[in-house]
């Protein structure tokens, strides 16, 4: 039955987490639940709003009602990730989780930050709170698997992103092909908007001049790159995790796309194929990368005639 509740309310922790999917950057997105200790209701949540500001264990204790603030001594609290344990922008939070008396700390996943990395599990449960650690892990860690992949591979997290044919060409002869729809068109501005940095090949950039910012969305424009033989790929890398970017779309053209395959420097795949066919120039035009078979598409949409579909990576490929 624990457990059962355990995994309802770091689902409720995950829910409110995404809230701060803009204003928590570059921070990890994480949610906290207070629960009164018969483990019949919430008495307090709250999420990490906004970076530099409280923490979402802050604004949890913070939302407890003055009816209720009994009930803290014997309650127990769910965390999306690792309560910190460190003075950062704000003072660390397992050590107000101890200053209200919880009983129990139910913790989604570890967190990666080497500041952090399991001190403030160590220091609660020294201080006599029992604490959980896993429940629901895998669904913690997708939720800021941009931030786990920076800290813990030291480089941004890569999203590798198309748009084809159905018989799978991404030009006509060397001329753009008009693949995306409008809608679609504001989708790519949507995810622009969302990530850190951007990046096309040099040839692409060269032949097409693309804008690469957000034009079709609110939200600040990326990072721009250009992957050249000057600037190959590694220093790329290297040079988004010293600026703390944390995310970096590839954008094409295809010699590039297929070289951060080969090189298996990609974490998720956003493919959008149309319904066109087509049926001349078929040896002059240039094909789509190659997916690779062990690339698992965990989610697929439909608008205007066109498929999108995301990939990630299996788990034995990481």
């Amino acid at each position: 039955m624990m457990k059962d509740l355990d995994s309802i309310y770091m689902r409720r922790c995950i829910q409110l987490a995404q809230n701060g999917r803009e204003g928590a950057r570059p921070n990890p997105m994480v949610g906290a639940v207070i629960v009164a200790p018969d483990g019949s209701r919430i008495i307090g949540e709250g999420y990490h709003v906004r970076f530099g500001e409280g923490h979402a264990e802050v604004n949890a204790f913070a939302s407890v009602k003055p009816e209720d603030e009994h009930l803290l001594a014997g309650s127990t609290i769910y965390v999306s990730l690792e309560p910190c344990a460190h003075y950062g922008k704000t003072p660390p939070c397992c050590d107000l989780i101890i200053k209200k008396g919880v009983r129990r700390v139910v913790v989604g996943c570890l967190d990666p930050f080497e500041k952090v990395g399991g001190r403030g599990i160590e220091r609660m449960r020294a201080a006599g709170i029992k604490v959980t650690v896993g429940v629901m892990e895998r669904e913690c860690r997708w939720l800021n698997r941009r931030f786990f992949t920076f800290h813990e591979q030291k480089r941004p997290y890569i999203i590798l992103k198309w748009a084809q044919t159905r018989n799978g060409f991404i030009d006509d002869d060397g001329h753009t092909l008009h693949i995306s729809t409008p809608f679609t068109k504001m989708l790519v501005h949507q995810l622009r908007a969302e990530e850190d940095a951007i990046l096309v090949g040099r040839l692409t950039d060269e032949r097409e001049h693309p804008q690469l910012n957000v034009r079709e969305w609110n939200g600040q424009s990326p990072m721009r790159f250009i992957l050249s033989h000057e600037h190959p790929i590694d220093a790329i890398l290297h040079e988004c995790y010293e600026r703390s970017l944390q995310s970096l779309i590839v954008e094409g053209g295809r010699q590039t796309l297929q070289s951060f395959i080969d090189n298996n420097f990609w974490d998720e795949m956003r493919v959008e194929t149309s319904p066109t066919v087509l049926t001349q120039h078929l040896q002059t035009s240039t094909p789509a990368p190659i997916i690779p078979s062990s690339a698992i598409c965990y989610h697929t949409e439909c608008y205007d005639g066109n498929r999108l579909q995301w990939f990630r990576k299996d788990v034995k490929d990481k």
